[in-house]
């Protein structure tokens, strides 16, 4: 039985039909002939009536000739690009590759954006934290200001906030209030930054002060300890003494207590010293063998309070204490903690939620702060002890003040130091 249309058999077919085709070319696009748009068929010859006229054609491809005809057919092409490479679907254009400089531009402008709002927003989190509670306004007589920035840094005894079971820990004891238990002198400028320890036990006059809280001007109270000064009116009285003592006026104050110097340490991961010696001390808990060895918060702070097993006792602490702080600053401005957000942000809160700072201090400027305490420790600067001559009648640690008086005039045009402490 022919199933094909009645006029057509098997023979019809012709060899193209049914036994393959020697070419891989679409049989429409290769052999089929194009209609050239014309006039209408005459009447009665439509589509059943008969069949029209079929179009010549010159290349066999369905072009014209000279009167330029374009059948509107690519050659070759079924869907797609010329040639068959098409998209296999009906109608649609070839297919467009990624558009690679656009991704990568908004891929910038989006990592662009978070880092700018993770920094701003890192900026006004770190800056609500900062306790600034000294007003250095309320000092008076101050002398006027040199060049550079000159920084009072304070390690205080205070227990504030701390549990029984950390004073026991820390081996800080039970005393009420807080004193002094380092002071430094940290100045910046052109020429490097310096870091002068001041011995707490150093014999200094207590001028005229104005009360904090009072604010009522009492008299001088002659020769004391320098540490005495912040025992009787805290950060100001002491500020205006330093001032008082040395001509040097201070721009900012910073300060820090046992439990929030503890937790920064252990927040960075320790800080890694040269211990000069072996170290046992009962009072500051120190067990320390001599040699390189990270210190944890409770060693490190062991560390610096440490005196008494030392032969230069104040002295030899006071250049332990500058060493280990010059090694924490150039510890948190590591890569590994910058760039490390589970230990950037650890330590920020600790330390920022432990510092008590002046009314005009910036978190620019805390960070040159560290930043100079860094080059300290990289011998960009100079770390001394104020100069001593020995001791004065009462015990205390007599200043050099020929020395102190050459030292100050240095640091107020922001000169080289060529003066050489203890």
């Amino acid at each position: 039985m022919n199933d094909w249309p009645e006029a057509w058999s098997d023979d019809n077919r012709g060899s193209r039909y049914g036994r393959g085709s020697a070419s891989a070319q679409p049989e429409s696009a290769r052999v089929m002939r194009q209609i050239r748009r014309g006039p209408a068929a005459p009447a009665g010859q439509g589509a059943y009536g008969g069949v029209p006229q079929q179009p010549s054609y010159v290349d066999g491809r369905g072009h014209g000739g000279p009167d330029g005809y374009d059948s509107g057919y690519n050659t070759g092409q079924v869907y797609g690009t010329p040639g068959g490479g098409g998209t296999g679907r009906p109608g649609g254009d070839a297919g467009h590759a990624p558009d690679w400089r656009r991704r990568i531009k908004w891929t910038a402008i989006t990592v662009a954006t978070v880092l700018v709002v993770t920094t701003v927003g890192t900026y006004f989190w770190a800056d609500s934290k900062l306790n600034r509670d000294v007003d250095l306004s309320t000092v008076i007589d101050r002398p006027e200001k040199g060049e550079g920035t000159n920084y009072l840094i304070v390690g205080s005894d205070s227990r504030a906030g701390m549990s029984d079971e950390e004073k026991k820990k820390l081996h800080t004891g039970s005393a009420e209030g807080k004193r002094t238990d380092s002071m430094m002198i940290l100045h910046t400028g052109d020429n490097g930054p310096t870091l002068i320890s001041l011995p707490r036990d150093s014999n200094v006059t207590i001028p005229e002060f104005q009360g904090s809280e009072s604010g009522k001007t009492r008299p001088a109270m002659g020769a004391n300890k320098l540490n005495a000064a912040y025992s009787i009116d805290g950060p100001t009285l002491l500020v205006r003494t330093v001032e008082f003592n040395t001509g040097l006026h201070i721009d900012h104050y910073v300060e820090i207590g046992f439990a929030g110097f503890a937790n920064i340490v252990d927040a960075v991961g320790g800080v890694e010293m040269d211990i000069p010696q072996d170290i046992k001390d009962t009072k500051s808990g120190a067990d320390l063998k001599k040699g390189k060895q990270t210190l944890n918060g409770e060693e490190a702070l062991a560390f610096v309070r440490t005196r008494y097993a030392l032969a230069g006792s104040d002295l030899d602490r006071t250049k332990n204490q500058q060493k280990f702080l010059s090694a924490l600053a150039n510890q948190v401005a590591t890569p590994s903690t910058v760039l490390n957000p589970f230990r950037l942000y650890p330590t920020m809160g600790a330390g920022l939620d432990s510092l008590v700072v002046d009314k005009e201090m910036g978190l620019f400027d805390l960070a040159g702060m560290f930043w100079a305490m860094k080059g300290v420790s990289g011998g960009e600067g100079k770390s001394m002890n104020m100069p001593i001559s020995g001791s004065a009648g009462n015990g205390n640690l007599q200043w050099d003040m020929p020395k102190v008086k050459q030292l100050v005039e240095q640091l107020k045009n922001d000169e080289k130091v060529t003066v050489s402490g203890n």
